[in-house]
């Protein structure tokens, strides 16, 4: 009977066994989805504190980057805008300034040669010859003397250069000292004209045509100077003529003042370089203008 029992209990243990191996086996993948469900792994509480501000930090960082971006933008714009006004204002008082001369000058010239007509005398031709050619004369001449001035008077003499050391700083507003000059060199163009006009003959003639002269001068220096060199007012397409562009970068070297300041005339600065050996230089130098010039001009097209 003990016999028969125990093969009676036997497939119930065989089943037992069954049943708690399956059931391990089942519990197998439950333990590793219970494994994948466990919390991450915490940093310490000194380290995630840490890391906390770093972004805090990183995050205010990049705010005062944006605001000091915004004001820089800002006050570029200002200064934009207060440099077109500035040019606006130089413009118009140099338009002005040189339709009125010229408006003068013309009728000056005609009303001078009716009146000296006017007693049934033939037209003045010698007297006309003498004012063209003074003119063209005092206009040379003008170079020649700018020259003279310019480094003896502005550059090299204390007085002179109370005045002029304001275009040699950074401008504030459309107008500067230097500025005063131009006046001062009006005042006996001025004279010389009003003294030929009064006087009929060759000699009134020729003081006539040396007052046109500096002043035809005057009015080639500030479109040249002031607005294509230094641009206080646009100068329209004489900015891209080749001889303009090699006047522009000679007087950048006068600037610059890496040859004694040389050159100190206008329109043969050029020349002047050449006569100390810089000509190479200055040809470099309007090179990288010219390349610098085109690189911008296809950038503004680029941004439109």
């Amino acid at each position: 009977m003990a016999a028969a029992a125990l093969c009676s209990a036997a497939p119930c243990a065989t089943a037992s066994l069954r049943t708690a191996r399956s059931g391990a086996e089942a519990a197998k993948p439950l333990a590793a989805a219970r494994g994948s469900l466990r919390p991450p792994l915490r940093l310490p509480r000194g380290l995630s504190v840490f890391a906390q501000a770093n972004k805090q930090q990183d995050a205010q960082q990049q705010q005062r980057q944006q605001q000091q971006d915004a004001q820089l933008e800002v006050q570029r714009l200002q200064r934009a805008e207060a440099r077109k006004r500035e040019q606006v204002t130089y413009q118009l008082a140099a338009i002005a300034a040189t339709t009125g001369i010229t408006a003068t000058a013309g009728f000056a010239t005609y009303y001078r040669i009716m009146l000296h007509m006017a007693d049934g005398q033939p037209f003045p031709y010698l007297d006309l010859a003498c004012t063209l050619l003074l003119a063209a004369g005092a206009a040379y001449g003008m170079e020649m003397y700018a020259r003279w001035i310019h480094k003896d008077m502005w550059h090299d003499n204390p007085v002179g250069w109370i005045l002029h050391k304001s275009h040699h700083e950074p401008r504030l507003g459309p107008f500067e000292a230097n500025d005063l000059y131009a006046i001062m060199n009006a005042v006996p163009a001025m004279a010389l004209c009003l003294y030929g006009f009064l006087r009929p003959d060759v000699w009134g003639g020729v003081c006539f045509g040396a007052g046109l002269g500096i002043t035809l001068f005057g009015i080639s220096y500030m479109f040249v100077h002031d607005g294509l060199v230094h641009r206080r007012f646009p100068v329209g397409p004489i900015a891209d003529l080749p001889a303009m562009k090699r006047i522009v970068v000679a007087h950048q070297l006068h600037h610059s003042e890496k040859y004694g300041g040389v050159p100190f005339g206008m329109f043969l600065g050029p020349q002047e370089l050449e006569a100390v050996g810089a000509g190479p230089e200055l040809d470099r130098m309007v090179a990288e203008f010219e390349a610098s010039r085109k690189a911008k001009q296809a950038a503004g097209a680029g941004r439109s």
